[in-house]
């Protein structure tokens, strides 16, 4: 996406309250805090300060490199030594910023040499925006700065274009050389996210997804409601959450879900865990690259 210049103005708002929350989360964050609170006071703050969540606040831990969304009931809580990406964003009017961070809720700051090597990384990539960059070299230099560091990178995710009401846009950008097409486009917005990890650098679908996406409208059935219908279509076709329809009835809700999963119209997101169950460490800016060069939108 390129933005035009009111269109930039809102996004840097955005990337505001993005990071705003994202601080607020890194600094509350403790053991014994439940991950639902977590994610569901960042996205309040999110809401209370004029935007929306583009897609559902995330606390995932540990082995679990991305996609932990509390259900409703979730009483999980924050572990000490837990290793915890906390990933939110924000948009205005469909548009949209995403960001992270990783903490370590460790005495001893075990986990500090794998958040530093995804935070260098992250840095490093941003230091080599400029137009027509081929985002393969970028992955090179995320690959390089992570190895050296004496982790791996995650192969299978990768950072990747914003656009209006669409959270994964192209180009993506790999965390090293996986054979991806593409080049960084002059005046675009985009979020680069270095995953680093002890473990074989690959992750998997593990466990009961708590985010949907709504990619095409159902088939007529009587199984769905139209009530739950279009409260889901309201996020036109955004990623979304359990929590987010708390007051409509759950029955006729859950009803529905399922009706939408089965027609293939209901993209299920459910936790990614890396394959060889070690940590991941995280770090995600949102960045405009315009004609001074790339400036992080969700410092």
């Amino acid at each position: 996406m390129i933005p035009t210049p009111g269109e930039l103005d809102t996004l840097r708002e955005a990337g505001k309250i993005a990071s705003n929350a994202r601080n607020w989360a890194a600094e509350t964050i403790k053991p014994g805090y439940l991950l639902r609170d977590l994610q569901q006071g960042m996205e309040t703050m999110v809401r209370e300060a004029g935007a929306l969540p583009p897609f559902p606040a995330q606390t995932s831990r540990n082995k679990v490199a991305a996609h932990y969304c509390s259900s409703p009931s979730d009483n999980t809580k924050f572990e000490e030594n837990d290793l915890v990406k906390i990933d939110v964003g924000a948009h205005i009017d469909g548009l949209i910023v995403d960001t992270g961070v990783s903490v370590d809720l460790s005495h001893d700051q075990r986990w500090s040499g794998m958040i530093g090597a995804a935070s260098d990384a992250l840095d490093a990539a941003i230091a080599m925006c400029a137009p027509d960059v081929d985002v393969e070299d970028i992955g090179e230099r995320v690959h390089e700065v992570i190895a050296t560091a004496g982790f791996k990178p995650v192969l299978n995710l990768t950072g990747h274009g914003l656009g209006r009401f669409t959270l994964h846009d192209s180009p993506q950008i790999p965390n090293s050389r996986i054979g991806l097409k593409g080049s960084l486009e002059a005046g675009s917005i985009f979020a680069i996210e270095p995953f680093a990890t002890s473990g074989k650098g690959y992750i998997k679908d593990d466990g009961k997804p708590e985010v949907f996406m709504l990619e095409r409208p159902p088939r007529p059935s009587n199984k769905i409601d139209s009530e739950a219908l279009e409260a889901i279509e309201s996020w036109r076709g955004l990623p979304i959450a359990r929590r987010y329809f708390n007051d409509l009835p759950k029955k006729p809700f859950e009803r529905t879900l399922k009706e939408l999963v089965k027609q293939g119209v209901l993209r299920e997101y459910p936790p990614l865990i890396e394959v060889a169950g070690h940590h991941v460490g995280w770090k995600e800016h949102s960045i405009w690259l315009g004609p001074n060069g790339a400036e992080v939108i969700t410092a």
